[in-house]
């Protein structure tokens, strides 16, 4: 069975820094590519990054690129998701995934809560 579980998220102030993990089991992990996803109320879940199965590319959202970092530690079963400098918008719940530009789980679970806010 197929299990992520994302930890991490907080209440932090604009200008702040969260380092989200999601915690992977059930599968051969190094084989995929992994991913963070985050769904914000009032909009649509959107790719936040992407990483492939050895860590060695990975692609970012444009409104994400350069405050946050993708990473993967694959004797550990588990990819980050370090968010500096954030901003209100970044306000969402977060979750992870295979897959690198799609998801290819067939669920989705709670994520981690992220809030910023003064």
């Amino acid at each position: 069975q197929v299990q992520l579980v994302e930890s991490g998220g907080g209440l932090v102030q604009p200008g702040g820094s969260l380092r989200l993990s999601c915690a992977a089991s059930g599968f051969t992990f190094s084989v995929f590519a992994m991913s963070w996803y985050r769904h914000a109320q009032g909009k649509e879940r959107e790719l936040v990054a992407g990483i492939s199965n050895t860590g060695s590319n990975t692609i970012y959202a444009d409104a994400v690129r350069g405050r946050f970092t993708i990473s993967r530690n694959n004797t550990k079963h588990t990819v980050f998701l370090q968010m500096n400098s954030l901003q209100h918008e970044a306000t969402a719940s977060y979750s992870c995934n295979t897959g690198c530009r799609q998801p290819l789980g067939r669920s989705w679970g709670q994520g981690t809560q992220v809030i910023v806010s003064a």
